[in-house]
């Protein structure tokens, strides 16, 4: 098996992303796992998402959606999400994409629109902000999947793999017996680096971005 190599809350920080890859020996049989959080806040959304398409031509890619992306997709429909486009980094997004909302889905609709909740395997689960640890994986509300916070991190969940997972930010990798958070504030913060973790049958790696 190749490794897993995961990647979590860019937000729109591109030199970040080609950074921590380029400090990566990167091996045919590797995949990616992108949590979600492409974009927002940072200046190049865009180019973030076109790098991730670009890095899928290449090699296998699993790309999850975040809570950024819950908000775009949303946004039209209802009041509360096009709150939070707009008032969490939205602004940013829809520059890079020319000044107009609509380029946005008009140019990476179907990237957007094929992002899953969860990549689930034998020793991993892979999700954006965790999961509610009162329900199964198949009972989760999608809204936990990519929203929930300290009701997942600071519980046990029952589930036989841990769960590698972004969303809520840290200084360093939050790392639990049963959990994994690789969110570092990317971003949010100026100087707060990206976290690239990478997976090596039992073995895990943190690389990150020089700035």
């Amino acid at each position: 098996m190749g490794r897993y190599i995961a990647i979590t809350d860019i937000h729109g920080e591109l030199e970040k992303l080609n950074n921590v890859i380029a400090k990566i020996d990167l091996q045919q049989d590797d995949t990616f796992v992108f949590l979600g959080d492409y974009i927002d806040r940072g200046p190049d959304s865009k180019g973030v998402v076109e790098r991730v398409i670009e890095l899928s031509e290449k090699y296998n890619c699993i790309c999850l959606i975040g809570s950024h992306e819950y908000a775009l997709l949303h946004a039209k429909q209802d009041e509360y999400y096009n709150y939070l486009f707009w008032n969490y980094g939205g602004p940013q997004t829809v520059e890079s994409y020319g000044g107009r909302f609509e380029n946005i889905l008009k140019i990476h609709g179907n990237f957007f629109k094929s992002l899953k909740f969860y990549h689930l395997t034998k020793d991993y689960l892979f999700v954006h902000a965790g999961i509610n640890p009162r329900y199964s994986l198949e009972e989760q509300d999608e809204t936990d999947l990519v929203y929930i916070r300290s009701a997942f991190y600071n519980s046990k969940h029952n589930l036989p793999q841990k769960v590698i997972f972004g969303h809520t930010e840290f200084s360093e990798p939050l790392i639990q017996d049963d959990k994994i958070c690789i969110d570092l504030g990317c971003g949010k913060y100026k100087n707060a680096r990206l976290c690239a973790l990478i997976l090596d049958n039992g073995k895990e790696e943190f690389i990150y971005s020089d700035f």
